[in-house]
């Protein structure tokens, strides 16, 4: 099974005013913020692109106060929920919610860190690319590419859920789909971002950890 939060999950939707709940969340956000805790910079500014609900940049923001977060999307009614999440928990270290679409101009132009939480397989390719050219921009050298969800990988058996859940996402979208992680390594070396090594986590995800090259 798969923990991507899609909108079409059962439990998932607003739960009060303009905050939207993933169930997702609750299941990955701690197995994700244990490796956030070894990869991420002691301070800075760290981006993350396609927030979604904004329940992830509240709960690492609350555990890593020395970090600045700002959580984007390109949806209206993300960035309503981003906002009320924000509003709720009071945190200093989280600015309001940008408006960023991962494959057109970025309005910023720099962070420490990027980090793009289940994104890549419901999105079209292009929006990979766009993500992977942006963080070669705005990333300083050394800076972190942080990529989680569920890949298909050369010579790795992929799990029958994720099987299941690649064929679910092709018949909603065509242009969807789990993506080869060495199809996304190769485009982002085109963009100077090396890739590191990847993580095992639950549910039959991964954590695939770049570095911007000097």
């Amino acid at each position: 099974m798969t923990d991507r939060p899609e909108p079409w999950e059962p439990g998932s939707g607003p739960v009060g005013g303009n905050k939207r709940f993933a169930p997702a969340t609750l299941r990955n956000r701690d197995a994700i913020l244990a490796v956030l805790r070894e990869v991420l910079p002691p301070s800075g500014l760290v981006l993350e692109v396609a927030s979604g609900s904004g329940e992830h940049a509240i709960h690492f923001a609350a555990a890593l106060h020395a970090l600045d977060w700002q959580p984007s999307d390109p949806d209206p009614a993300a960035l309503a929920s981003i906002e009320a999440w924000r509003a709720e928990a009071g945190l200093a270290n989280v600015r309001s919610p940008i408006r960023l679409h991962a494959e057109a101009d970025w309005p910023m132009d720099r962070a420490d860190a990027i980090l793009c939480i289940n994104m890549v397989h419901i999105s079209p390719w292009t929006a990979t690319l766009g993500l992977l050219r942006g963080a070669g921009r705005v990333l300083p050298p050394g800076g972190l590419l942080y990529l989680y969800g569920p890949y298909v990988r050369d010579g790795v058996e992929t799990a029958p859920s994720n099987l299941t859940f690649d064929a679910s996402l092709r018949a909603r979208d065509p242009q969807w789909g789990l993506r080869r992680v060495e199809d996304v390594i190769a485009a982002a070396d085109d963009e100077g971002l090396a890739f590191q090594y990847l993580i095992g986590m639950p549910a039959h995800n991964l954590s695939l950890i770049f570095r911007r090259r000097p």
